[in-house]
């Protein structure tokens, strides 16, 4: 049994290198894949356990508070959290906290993980992707050694009630948008959007893929097409990907990633 163990949430990358980086600092750390439920549920001999996620539409992204809530933690165990987001923290992490009583939390605003469906202006902090990036690794060295450190925060997450709402609304729309996918005659029928989806929701017909309705709206399909050619109607066919520099679509697929 690793030391610790992180709880990871993530469709374009970006918290599964948070959760990466945070796990260099901390060291003897599996990295448990939440996309889909998780295969080890039991960190009863874990010292620290972990969770990091994005903000999906003012809450928590896809069946992570059902996740969260299977698993085990022993009385005595640090608890902590981190969440980027893109335009507002939202309920997330209040709602983990409910759950497991965290002795620790972070929220680290990450622009790179924009808001599809609204406008640009409402993603902060405009970076480039390099600068961006290197904000993020000091950003998770600095989270890293407080979980090291076992440091406690002052306060609660804020509570966010109205946001609650806005996610449970949120999450019915996915099927909804399923509707909107379109392949462009760029795709070479490579499979990559089979293979990273995490509900196996799309399958390849006549060397393109076909969509069901089994959507959490993670949208590594999207992000992570090496040819660019699925979108989500037109406005994400004006807007550029975002997928992670250091994450590749292989390790999305992944179950539990160890960091000695």
């Amino acid at each position: 049994m690793s030391e610790n163990i992180i709880y990871c949430y993530s469709g374009s990358g970006h918290c599964l290198n948070m959760a990466r980086e945070i796990a260099k600092v901390l060291g003897d750390t599996d990295i448990v894949l939440m996309r889909s439920a998780p295969v080890k549920t039991d960190a009863t001999e874990t010292k620290r356990v972990g969770f990091v996620f994005p903000c999906y539409g003012g809450g928590l992204p896809g069946d992570v508070e059902n996740y969260v809530k299977s698993i085990r933690i022993a009385p005595g165990a640090y608890k902590f959290a981190v969440e980027q987001y893109a335009g507002y923290i939202g309920c997330g992490l209040h709602k983990i906290h409910q759950i497991v009583g965290l002795d620790y939390w972070a929220a680290v605003v990450n622009h790179s993980t924009c808001i599809w469906l609204m406008p640009h202006t409402l993603s902060l902090a405009p970076r480039n992707p390099e600068k961006n990036a290197a904000r993020i690794e000091k950003k998770a060295m600095e989270i890293g050694g407080a979980v090291r450190a076992m440091k406690r925060s002052e306060k609660e997450p804020p509570r966010r009630s109205v946001f609650a709402l806005e996610s449970k609304a949120f999450s019915g729309l996915h099927p909804k948008r399923t509707k909107k996918f379109t392949v462009t005659d760029s795709c070479i029928g490579c499979g990559t959007c089979v293979k990273i989806c995490p509900r196996e929701n799309i399958r390849l017909e006549g060397g393109k893929p076909v969509f069901g309705k089994n959507c959490i709206g993670c949208l590594s399909c999207l992000q992570y097409c090496p040819k660019q050619a699925i979108d989500m109607g037109k406005i994400t066919a004006k807007r550029e990907r975002f997928p992670n520099a250091k994450v590749k679509a292989n390790d999305l697929s992944q179950k539990i990633i160890h960091i000695d």
